[in-house]
């Protein structure tokens, strides 16, 4: 085999490793964020507006007889 076809396939090998983990780097950055976030939202929710959003058809009108 021709020494500087191996060097060459070599190099591209680490480059395309090298931008794999560079992805899969940014990739776990925004899920730690998502998470982040998420708990924050959480710890501040209010139980009624939970409720609301789990049944958003109830409450929204009242009916009356005089």
């Amino acid at each position: 085999m021709d020494i500087a076809l191996l060097s060459m396939a070599l190099s591209h090998g680490q480059v395309q490793q090298q931008a794999s983990m560079s992805v899969m780097r940014k990739a776990m950055g925004n899920a730690e964020q998502q998470g982040e976030a998420l708990q924050t939202l959480m710890g501040t929710a209010d139980a009624a507006a939970i409720q609301q959003a789990q049944h958003p058809h109830l409450g929204g009108s009242i009916d009356l007889k005089l």
